[in-house]
């Protein structure tokens, strides 16, 4: 009975797994395969149980550094955050109180700063925050 149990958790894992993109249950379907052989020959469920548990951490210990390794780790920037670091032109007055807008790479944005900064002034971007840019006083 337990035989078609492990059998059954393991075609259960294999099938979430392939519908997700992470690594999800992997570990586990490993862990179910081989618990399956093991209820074979050992009719205790509390050492099939013992073995599922041991067989599921040992095989995410051993293909978790394998798969991290795997990742991509080069996350390619989307278009906005290619200016960050660019510098621009302040094109309407920016105060701390007050939005203004900045022309960088021909673009024109809202931008806020901590500084006044005038029309025509240099400025930097610093960072994105939602469709306007945090922009200082270039140096």
């Amino acid at each position: 009975m337990m035989t078609m149990f492990w059998g059954l958790a393991f075609l259960v894992f294999i099938v979430i797994e392939l519908a997700t993109v992470n690594l999800v249950t992997i570990w586990f379907a490993v862990g179910s395969l081989i618990t399956l052989f093991v209820s074979l020959y050992v009719d205790s469920e509390i050492i099939q149980i013992i073995i599922f548990i041991i067989a599921s951490l040992v095989s995410l210990v051993v293909t978790k550094p394998i798969a991290s390794k795997l990742k991509i780790k080069n996350i390619e920037p989307t278009n906005s955050d290619r200016y960050v670091g660019k510098s621009g032109e302040v094109t309407k007055k920016i105060t701390p109180k007050e939005k203004g807008e900045v022309k960088v790479l021909g673009t024109i944005w809202t931008a806020v700063s901590d500084e006044t900064l005038e029309v025509g002034e240099e400025i930097k971007v610093k960072k994105i925050e939602g469709v306007k840019l945090i922009v200082e006083k270039e140096k």
